[in-house]
Parts: C-alpha cells; structure tokens; sequence
C-alpha cells in the first residue's frame, strides 16, 4: 500500500502539483472580521490580495481543528495503513500540534507520523513534494520519514517582503524585528530560519533585492529541488525564474503563489524561493 502525504496550506503547493502527486492538503482558516473561509477553498488568492489592500483591519488565521485531522486520516486509512502528514514550523503556527492531537483522535488502525517542517510556503511545499514523489516510488513510511528528516536542514526559503508590517502585525516577526521601520522602497530580505523569521537585511527597490536573492542562491551547493512563489507579482516570478534557470538547468522549477495564509504575514508584493540542496554523497 502506498504511504499517504497530507500537508496544510501553508505550503503554497500548486493545485495541478499536488493532484499529479497524490497530497492531501488541509486548509488553515482566514478571518475577515466575522466572516471565516478556508485558504484555497472559499477565499481565491486574488479575492484575498484585493481585500488585503483595502479592508481596513487585517484578516487572521488559525489552524485546523484537531478533528479537521482526525476526520481526513481516518479517511485516507480506508485506502492506505501508513501515513506521513508535514507541517508548517511550530514556532509558526499550531496546526502540528493540532495534527497530533487529531492523529490521537483517530478510532481506526493506521499509522500516523507527524513532522514539523520548521520551514513554510514553498520550503514546506518541497518537502511535501519530495515525499509524495517517494511514497508514488513505494517508498515506505520510515524511509521517507529518514529522508524527510535529512532534507529539513538541507531547505532554505529565503524572501523579499515589501514591508515588514504584516509580519509586525501579525506577530510573526521573530528574529526580524531589526528591521521594521523601513523607508520608502526599501526592500526587507527575510529568511526561515530554524522555524522562525529571520533578517537578511534590506536593498534598495525590487532590482537590487531580486539581485540579492540570486547572488545568496548561488551559495547553495548541489541544488536538487527548487521553487519560487510571488503574492502579487507574477511578472516579478518570471524575470526571478529567468535568471536563476542557469543555477538549475536540468530540474523543473515549481511556480506557485502564496496562499492567504502565507499572504496573510508577507503581505502583497512579496517574492519567495526555496531550495534543497544534494546531501554529501558518500
């Protein structure tokens, strides 16, 4: 029986990628005031932006229910006996641990593993997708757990966010704190960093800090997996994808878009990348 990937919306995986592979994909919930809508299902990213930029409060997010959890496992139990669900970092979000409460929930025989990705957006998605592609190999679960648990330090999701403020605001900020308070057209770079926000300092306009990301790209060894996301700025994505194409020329560059979630504390007009790089090779 082949393993089951569940994975939440925060990691942005394009909807045509995790159909092809087979991912189950749980939705977080965004709040507008008193209306409430699953990211992806019944708020679109473009309807999302749009009330982003002109509501007056910002929307919030929480996570899945445990039950949310328990109800889909139990689900994909009828097909398969072992399943591995992945998530956004814990010092993100709580939807790992709602996954775990939901996996202790569960009144039917099948094995759950949990992971916290300490990653989010496309850094989880491509961990997400590596594991899809080796359950479809027949992988089982405890080779692509092991293999999960080496790619987590070999993935780095690195950003260009036009303000610090949604993160500000939204109490994501970690260890970026340093640089809110930007001026006009001053590019904030972040980082994950072992599950958290991290600074990586600021540019001046978007050419300088789209520069910046290829120059920090091309200081990762071997990349063997690679994927961009943009909020607002699908041109933007494909000048970045133009230009990073000769560090990865023989692999697919996944494309994708940040969610309302995602979109929720990096606001429009970001830019993201993430990247596995090869482990040693022995």
């Amino acid at each position: 029986m082949t393993v089951k990937v569940v994975t939440d919306s925060t990691a942005d995986i394009p909807a045509e990628v995790a159909q092809e592979l087979g991912i189950t994909v749980v939705p977080l919930y965004i709040h507008f005031g008193h209306e409430t809508y699953l990211d992806g299902i019944d708020l679109s990213a473009d309807e999302f932006y749009r009330r982003l930029m002109t509501e007056p409060a910002l929307p919030k997010t929480s996570a899945p229910s445990s039950g949310a959890f328990t109800e889909i496992y139990e689900r994909l139990a009828a097909e398969t006996d072992e399943i591995l669900s992945i998530h956004i970092s814990t010092k993100l979000s709580a939807t790992y641990n709602s996954a775990l409460v939901g996996k202790s929930g569960m009144k039917v025989n099948c094995r759950v593993e949990v992971i916290d990705s300490q990653s989010a957006t496309i850094g989880l998605g491509l961990l997400v997708i590596d594991a899809a592609r080796a359950a479809l190999a027949e992988k089982s679960l405890d080779e692509i757990t092991a293999m999960v648990a080496q790619n987590i330090p070999r993935t780095h999701c690195i950003g260009i966010v036009d303000t610090m403020d949604y993160l500000y605001k939204g109490g994501r900020i970690g260890k970026a704190q340093a640089l809110l308070g930007s001026a006009l057209n001053i590019k904030p770079l972040v980082a994950i960093k072992d599950g958290e926000v991290y600074p990586l300092g600021r540019v001046r306009g978007l050419p300088k800090a789209i520069a910046r990301i290829i120059e920090l790209a091309r200081k990762f060894h071997n990349i063997r997996e690679m994927a961009l996301a943009h909020a607002t700025t699908p041109d933007e994505l494909e000048v970045l994808a133009e230009r990073l194409a000769p560090l990865f020329p023989h692999g697919r560059i996944y494309k994708s878009r940040c969610g309302p979630t995602i979109g929720t504390y990096l606001g429009p007009g970001c830019l993201a990348l993430a990247v596995i790089e090869e482990g040693n090779q022995h």
